[in-house]
């Protein structure tokens, strides 16, 4: 369904149109995010999900002069809304429209500049706090590098390893803060699609799973080393060697980390990933 209450021009010339159809809304704005599909992985991501698993959601695409220059959605409904990088002026207008509609959001999390963008601007509309909770840097593999040799091997997880990787899935979300999916689902979905990867040394000691693949981009995410096995280099093994899978199957490689785990950010830089942007997670006081 699309909604074209908020269709109208504010002083900047932009327009907001509202979708509730993930299918609608990727129509209009699948070109917009193809254009960079590094820094619009997540939000590709998602939208693919919801099309082949339906949930409800929220989706929002900004124009100007019928130009798609900015985009935000919530799904699941539960979730903060994941916003582009998008200049200010849009921004604002997505607010503008959003608060307008009537709807609460928990939280926005995108690129730094337009998550405080917005987030300036809610707290002018709502009246209400807007709480910095967590800060991301976005990675992408420029060059595989070598690293420390380290005991056992990679293999593809299989229906015998589901339950111990929900658990260290429960686990990551648990110490990571971060909002989480249902462990179950992901994880099935990750061995139907064969996309579940651990480090096994005679004992599986880390995992990490990476997503399907789109517009030639993969991300890596779920990178788990339970604490008894760590310091040993066996999550850097873990994405080294799915890293190189995945770059010599012709895919480009991104991640996500925690700006506050100083340990994973040296990892991955040493691997060969280096920074493309930065994003931050705000939640909304009531």
């Amino acid at each position: 369904m699309i909604h074209t209450a908020g269709d109208k021009l504010d002083d900047m010339g932009i327009s907001v149109r509202f979708y509730e159809d993930p299918r609608s809304f990727l129509a209009v704005a699948e070109e917009f995010l193809l254009s960079r599909a590094v820094l619009h992985n997540l939000v590709l991501t998602i939208v693919d999900t919801r099309l082949a698993q339906p949930e409800p959601g929220r989706y929002w695409v900004a124009f100007r002069d019928s130009q798609v220059v900015g985009l935000a959605l919530q799904s699941p409904l539960t979730f903060p809304a994941l916003l582009v990088p998008m200049e200010a002026d849009v921004a604002a207008a997505l607010v503008d429209t959003i608060t307008e509609g009537g709807i609460m959001l928990p939280g926005v999390n995108g690129e730094v500049a337009t998550a405080a963008s917005f987030a300036g601007r809610w707290t002018e509309r709502r009246r209400s706090g807007a709480v910095p909770m967590q800060a991301f840097r976005i990675y992408q593999l420029a060059g595989l590098n070598e690293i420390a040799p380290v005991g056992g091997q990679l293999r593809k997880g299989d229906y015998s390893d589901r339950n111990l990787a929900v658990s260290w899935l429960q686990k990551f979300y648990a110490e990571t803060h971060m909002h989480s999916v249902d462990a179950e689902n992901f994880i099935d979905t990750a061995l139907a699609a064969e996309r579940l990867w651990l480090w096994d040394i005679g004992g599986t000691v880390s995992m990490a799973v990476s997503s399907k693949p789109i517009a030639g981009v993969v991300r890596l995410s779920a990178v788990y080393t339970p604490k008894e096995h760590r310091g040993c280099g066996y999550a850097g093994a873990c994405v080294h060697a799915v890293s190189s899978l995945l770059t010599n199957a012709g895919y480009c490689c991104i991640l996500y980390t925690d700006l506050g785990n100083p340990t994973s950010n040296s990892i991955y830089r040493k691997i060969g990933y280096k920074a493309v942007g930065e994003a931050i997670l705000y939640r909304f006081e009531s």
